[in-house]
């Protein structure tokens, strides 16, 4: 966590204070309670304004950050056999305008997403305002049952964005949230548009890794069986030791590729 910080870097007091003053003026809010949330993030440090706005705020580290991310995961694809994917932007204020068209095309193809407010640019930094979900927990934190109850909605999302043109791109549980009892997805990455067609398969062996620990091998190809094809499955094979590199992910990808192979005979 320490060194995670490190990376992050540290948002000075006043910025943020400012970044908080600039949230309520802009909705003609002459005070409001801001909340800083713990959160284990490398690309942001996030806040939450009068329980209405979660805001996130991206600096020059995070872009950074961002840009050394992406080369490593660029290089894991090559070893994959597969030419980079992953973009990207230049500035934070990119970063951030980025994540809202993200956002806004997902809403679109009825992807349930927090609603995004608006991006802006404040001393440099990026500054993103989303809806604030009150009560919501992460797909590894429910149980079982309800993981396995919301796993075919997961690929039905995954689809829908695969089926228009787009990939996620850092599909994981912690980017997958679940309030009253409807799911949303988050924080989308960039990947670019030629390469699509390796990306929407990277994404269904991050989302057959990250669901793998938590429902088992059989439950989650079934799952992923109701949207894609066995191709389609057979094909995300190729990135599961990959993805099984990450230090978000940890998952028996024999299993799964035991299931997918069972599936596809």
């Amino acid at each position: 966590m320490a060194f995670r910080r490190l990376l992050r870097g540290t948002v000075p007091w006043g910025q943020l204070e400012g970044v908080a003053r600039a949230v309520l003026e802009r909705y003609d809010e002459p005070s409001g309670r801001v909340v800083f949330l713990d959160a284990d993030n490398w690309l942001s440090t996030p806040f939450v304004v009068s329980d209405r706005w979660f805001v996130k705020v991206i600096t020059e580290q995070n872009s950074l950050v961002h840009a050394l991310l992406t080369t490593g995961r660029n290089l894991g694809a090559f070893s994959s056999g597969t030419e980079g994917f992953f973009e990207h932007f230049g500035t934070p204020a990119q970063m951030a305008d980025h994540e809202l068209d993200a956002t806004e095309r997902m809403r679109k193809l009825g992807v349930n997403a927090p609603e995004p407010i608006e991006a802006f640019e404040y001393e440099g930094m990026g500054v993103l305002v989303f809806e604030y979900l009150r009560d919501f927990q992460t797909l590894d934190e429910l149980s079982t049952e309800t993981i396995d109850h919301h796993a075919e909605t997961v690929f039905d999302y995954l689809h829908r964005m695969h089926e228009a043109g787009l990939a996620h791109g850092d599909f994981r549980c912690e980017n997958v949230l679940v309030a009253d009892d409807a799911v949303y997805f988050i924080d989308a990455t960039s990947v670019r548009e030629d390469a699509i067609d390796d990306a929407r398969a990277y994404d269904l062996a991050c989302a057959l890794g990250a669901l793998e620990p938590l429902t088992g091998a059989r439950r989650v190809v079934h799952a992923a069986a109701q949207y894609y094809s066995a191709d389609e499955l057979l094909g995300a094979e190729e990135f599961l030791d990959f993805v099984n590199l990450r230090p978000d992910h940890d998952f028996d990808a024999a299993a799964i590729r035991g299931a997918v192979e069972q599936r596809a005979n």
